[in-house]
């Protein structure tokens, strides 16, 4: 529930439909959660009130940065770029291992500081001279309405929009958030409900439903990330499992990211990720017909370039978030054999390299 003192406001929400008489249900996300008038639901965000849906933190904001796109991670998605991020607080999941848990779990207004409208949003990234605006550090799933607000005035400009997220959403409410996404770096992070249950109160299978439509049924560009955990996702057998499971219903050319867990959060007890554990990882899934395997949060030159399916050379060299050297025309090709990269591409001139530039932004 809301605190007793506090007033909800916020702006209209999508996804609800009244139950019981006396509650609502939000249909956003497989939680399905029933609110009474005056209740939050589990993201914190949206809330019922007066037996109407609202989404409390639109316009509202965590804070914006400039990054390099390949920080999301996106590999494939116009290599070099910079990208306007930002994000709001809460989160629909509740992942014991949380690496942003102060946005995410913040149960506090107070932390929303910069307030922008979608149209002032677009305005400083292409004042920027960015080529995207990031929705991230926490889910957007949650603030969907914002993110596609914003991702209409980018598009007006002629910026791409990108999600970063954990994929938790039901399929109609997908259907309209992905259609106004260019690109989506989704979590999968382990290949077993068990995990999702134990540690993110949550499940697998809608997640699997999720990429295979993102993959197959949009034009949004998909990247997908598993964040590696000593002892609890990281076993032969499971990564076997969800190498095989996206070779299979995805296909040779979904980009997937091995990133490196910290302890952080509720998981401070379990150790940092070997960078050993993050290159068998990159070999299981190379093995397993996965072309473009990427290591993260590690140094492993290996493992941060793009090599060609065609004639296997380096088509993308990378050292963290700087390219080194890059081998692809402008259509994303190979320059040494002539073989089409997976992914949007366009002219390459200079890359925006490993800098972070904060912004502030002050309402519309």
């Amino acid at each position: 529930m809301a605190r007793a003192d506090e007033i909800l406001s916020g702006r209209p929400a999508k996804w609800w439909h009244p139950v019981d008489g006396e509650r609502i249900q939000c249909d956003l996300c497989p939680r399905d959660c029933k609110l009474h008038d005056g209740q939050r639901a589990a993201c914190f965000v949206r809330a019922n009130k007066g037996g109407q849906m609202i989404l409390t933190t639109y316009g509202r904001s965590s804070g914006f940065c400039i990054d390099p796109i390949e920080k999301k991670p996106l590999n494939h998605f116009y290599p070099g770029s910079s990208v306007l991020s930002f994000g709001t607080a809460g989160c629909n999941l509740a992942c014991k291992f949380c690496q942003n848990w102060d946005i995410s779990k913040s149960r506090e207004m107070d932390t929303l500081m910069d307030d922008a409208t979608p149209e002032a949003i677009a305005r400083v990234a292409q004042g920027h001279g960015s080529g995207s605006v990031a929705f991230t550090y926490n889910d957007p799933v949650i603030f969907a309405e914002y993110a596609m607000d914003t991702a209409d005035a980018c598009h007006a400009l002629g910026i791409k929009t990108v999600a970063v997220t954990a994929g938790y959403m039901h399929l109609p409410a997908a259907k309209e958030f992905y259609a106004k996404m260019d690109a989506a770096n989704i979590d999968l992070k382990a290949f077993a409900d068990d995990f999702y249950f134990r540690l993110c109160v949550g499940h697998l299978q809608p997640i699997l439903d999720i990429l295979a439509y993102v993959w197959h049924e949009t034009q949004c560009w998909l990247e997908i990330t598993t964040l590696l955990i000593p002892g609890q996702n990281d076993s032969d057998r499971e990564l076997r499992e969800l190498s095989a499971w996206c070779a299979k219903e995805l296909g040779p050319d979904v980009p997937l990211h091995f990133s490196a867990f910290h302890p952080d959060y509720k998981m401070t007890d379990i150790p940092s990720t070997p960078p050993a554990s993050l290159q068998r990882a990159r070999r299981i899934a190379m093995d397993a017909g996965l072309r473009y395997v990427y290591t993260g949060n590690v140094h492993d030159r290996a493992g941060d370039t793009t090599y060609c399916p065609g004639c296997g050379k380096p088509v993308i060299e990378r050292d963290w978030y700087e390219i080194l050297n890059y081998a692809l025309d402008d259509a994303g090709h190979c320059r040494h054999c002539g073989t089409a990269i997976a992914g949007r591409f366009g002219r390459f001139d200079k890359a925006f390299g490993a800098r972070r530039i904060p912004v502030r932004l002050h309402g519309g």
